[in-house]
């Protein structure tokens, strides 16, 4: 699969984020449901907690009852820091914040389902019992959530005005005012492909990604980001898409990223 420079410009989608707002409302709540029913096939059939004692249909009816709930009490959590950016760009207080709101309620929801599925009397003092296997199952269901919803971070094209990406400071003296094609993590450093050839410089791509905000491109791989003006066009190779930079150098993409960027027409 061959596609020219051109074909890569034409009627450029708006620009793509990684955050919830990149996924529909209703396939964020069918991804999170799916992800707590198969964590209740899996806790029932394993017995987890202690549950094993059980029949199997009063273990995988209360599994599913509980982790329904759950699901259910995420949904609403997760929607409200995507709704208000909280800790948009910490992910992990992020992901600590949102198993805290999810555990609170969800331990009531436990310690009552308990109770009731077998027979055990109301004790308040079980709650504290009842929390940390709930912070635990949270803490996963969240984290599977997270990396199921993982997209390309596109940066945004910048408006006029605006100023220019951060990022282009860092450039190397002799590769100043090159045209960036992408950049490549390598161990502790980058290296910068640029109209120019390439250099190294001592960063993580996480930190590159947030000043890069100005330059309009994507991540393409958990090693690379590439800019979308520096793809000269993109194949197929081993049954994997690969973009051809305007400097011969051919990024991966991997398969994390590329049903988004197909989306967004890179290919």
């Amino acid at each position: 699969m061959h596609e020219p420079t051109s074909s890569l410009r034409e009627a450029r989608p708006p620009t793509l984020r990684a955050s919830w707002a990149a996924t529909p409302v209703r396939q964020r709540l069918l991804r999170g449901l799916a992800i707590v029913l198969l964590a209740a096939v899996f806790l029932a059939a394993t017995g987890a907690f202690d549950t094993g004692v059980a029949r199997a249909p009063i273990r995988y009816a209360y599994w599913l009852g509980v982790m329904l709930a759950g699901g259910l009490i995420g949904f609403g959590v997760l929607e409200a820091f995507g709704r208000r950016g909280w800790l948009e760009n910490r992910p992990w207080a992020q992901g600590a914040a949102s198993t805290l709101a999810i555990s609170v309620p969800q331990t009531l929801v436990v310690w009552a389902a308990t109770a009731l599925t077998f027979r055990q009397a109301w004790r308040t003092g079980d709650i504290l019992v009842v929390f940390p296997p709930v912070l635990l199952v949270s803490a996963a269901v969240v984290a599977l959530n997270h990396l199921a919803a993982r997209q390309p971070v596109q940066t945004h094209q910048a408006s006029p005005g605006a100023p220019v990406s951060r990022f282009l400071e860092r450039l190397p003296p002799r590769l100043r005012g090159a045209e960036l094609h992408a950049v490549q993590s390598e161990d502790h450093y980058l290296r910068l492909h640029t109209s120019r050839g390439s250099d190294l410089i001592l960063m993580r791509l996480s930190d590159a990604l947030v000043e890069l905000d100005g330059l309009e491109g994507a991540q393409t791989h958990r090693s690379w980001w590439v800019a979308r003006d520096g793809v000269a066009e993109a194949r197929r190779a081993d049954g994997r898409v690969v973009l051809k930079l305007k400097s011969g150098t051919e990024a991966p993409v991997s398969r994390t990223y590329a049903k988004v960027l197909r989306h967004a027409g890179w290919f």
